[in-house]
């Protein structure tokens, strides 16, 4: 992601595009934006996960398919 939030002088900060701004030093209107990438990005890395989960899955269906077909 283009953002990250670490901390600068133990004040909580946020990178953005390269460029450090303290948390605290945000409007209003940046926090909430803030937060509500912060809460978009965490659904997006729990669908990735159940992504890697049903590919999983159904790699494992695939190799059973596999066992109980025909032999030519």
């Amino acid at each position: 992601t283009p953002w990250s939030t670490p901390k600068m002088n133990d004040q909580p900060k946020v990178t953005i595009d390269g460029k450090d701004y303290l948390i605290s030093d945000l409007s209003d209107e940046a926090k909430a934006e803030l937060g509500s990438m912060t809460v978009v990005d965490q659904k997006i890395a729990n669908l990735n996960q159940e992504i890697a989960i049903m590919q999983t899955a159904r790699n494992a269906y695939a190799r059973a398919l596999g066992a109980v077909l025909p032999k030519n």
